[in-house]
């Protein structure tokens, strides 16, 4: 008989899984306690797969074999309740997508901050010799609808905490881990410790064979390796201080050491501007490295490489003014490492749904590179009580349109206006990529 599989959850994820289980002959049954867009409402239809939105149909999903369980819902959902206290197994997309993957290989990247920068920098370098790669997960495709699909013998995965929380076997040949800063503590009862373990589950079934590659300037990082016995080959990477292997950066040259391989390349030659970018930069290539890629082909790949959408991404420059978008900035970390790389003199678009932002982690930066800020949003009360004092100019807009009109006003010739909002877009647009293109069309009208 078939193995019931119910699928909490139909957005991109539970989508790839149901089509991937379908194909592999499992009994697919989709819940969604809300609504399920056309074009996946659609994939459902087409392909014979059951679902429900609006409703989750307790006791057929309570006689599953088996779970999956979407990123985005967390476990304090009644349903999630109910399954764990059945004692359920509940896996992951990718957890799924890992039983299927064949002989291929994975290179998983996670971190508070950048990993789709350098999930996108990795699979630049690996197209450039290579067909044969996938770029899934957070970003683009799920991995399960990728193998469903269109397999590959290399899938590079951006993984959040959520995707790692419910992992079994997943193990990423090569593993990346950024940063780890206090991001998304409602969903780990605002306990920073169990976020911490979540990203380190990234590495928690390696071996030997396979490779770690860590920020080892990052305190966070370095105080949890303390406490734990790895079992993978360890490739830090730096810009304090000298690695014997993996990667660092010293009077401006990046110097990577991976076995007998060795690289060096000059900082100035990175398209990706900023010391946080520089890490990212070095992250992707050691991990090219460990794949094989020859050092003439990464240090073309990181010379050529165009940033992500809403990533401070430059859209243009109107009479001498520069506009730079950072929509997937949702967070103050994010608004951190933006202001961090930049050059000019800066007028700064902040504001949006508050994830509860401690602003004293950017004031320094504000107070050197910021000339004025221009809220966007509907409540833009604590930005304006926190900044009030050290920004002198402040200004309150609720449309993407006023407030890049506000900017360009206050904006100089050789001045710059950076959206980077450090908070979530729900309060004015549907999600950040919509925040991001009504700036860019804003910009273009000036």
């Amino acid at each position: 008989m078939a193995k019931k599989l119910v699928i909490l959850g139909a957005g991109e994820s539970g989508i790839g899984t149901a089509l991937l289980a379908k194909q592999k002959g499992y009994d697919v049954f989709v819940s969604d306690g809300g609504a399920i867009k056309p074009n996946f409402q659609k994939e459902l239809e087409e392909n014979n797969i059951e679902f429900e939105a609006g409703t989750h149909s307790v006791e057929r999903i309570l006689a599953a074999d088996e779970i999956m369980k979407s990123p985005g819902i967390p476990e304090k959902n009644e349903m999630v309740k109910a399954i764990r206290a059945k004692g359920i197994p509940v896996i992951s997309e990718i957890e799924f997508g890992y039983r299927y993957k064949g002989n291929s290989k994975i290179a998983a990247i996670t971190g508070s901050n950048g990993k789709s920068t350098t999930t996108a920098l990795l699979y630049h370098i690996c197209q450039l010799v290579n067909d044969d790669v996938a770029m899934v997960g957070n970003i683009g495709f799920s991995f399960a609808r990728q193998i469903a699909q269109a397999p590959k013998a290399l899938y590079i995965i951006e993984v959040s905490s959520f995707q790692l929380d419910d992992i079994q076997y997943f193990k990423p040949e090569i593993a990346i881990l950024l940063n780890i800063t206090e991001d998304h503590l409602d969903r780990y009862n605002y306990q920073f410790e169990n976020y911490i373990k979540s990203k380190f589950r990234v590495i928690e079934n390696q071996t030997p064979a396979d490779y770690f590659i860590y920020c080892i300037d990052d305190e966070v990082i370095v105080k949890h390796l303390e406490l734990l016995t790895t079992n993978t080959n360890p490739l830090p990477f730096s810009m304090k201080q000298e690695v014997k292997k993996g990667g660092y950066i010293k009077n401006d040259q990046m110097m990577l050491k991976i076995q007998e391989e060795r690289v060096t390349m000059s900082i100035y030659d990175f398209a990706l501007k900023g010391k946080h970018n520089a890490y990212n930069t070095m992250a992707a290539s050691i991990a090219a490295t460990t794949l094989g890629i020859r050092k003439e082909k990464i240090r073309e790949a990181v010379s050529n490489f165009h940033s992500l959408e809403h990533r401070m991404e430059f859209v243009a420059t109107v009479r001498g003014v520069d506009f730079v978008n950072d929509s997937k900035a949702t967070n103050v970390n994010s608004t951190w490492y933006a202001l961090e790389s930049m050059q000019k003199k800066t007028v700064l678009i902040l504001g949006g749904v508050d994830k509860g932002n401690d602003y004293e982690l950017i004031a320094e930066l504000v107070k050197e590179k910021v000339k004025a800020i221009v809220c966007m949003g509907t409540d833009n009360k604590k930005i304006i009580d926190f900044f009030k004092g050290i920004v002198p100019i402040i200004i309150e807009t609720d449309t993407a349109k006023k407030a890049v009109n506000a900017s360009f006003k206050l904006a100089e010739k050789g001045e710059l206006v950076l959206m980077s909002p450090a908070c979530a877009s729900f309060d004015l647009f549907k999600n950040y990529e919509d925040r991001g293109r009504q700036f860019k069309e804003s910009v273009k009208e000036l």
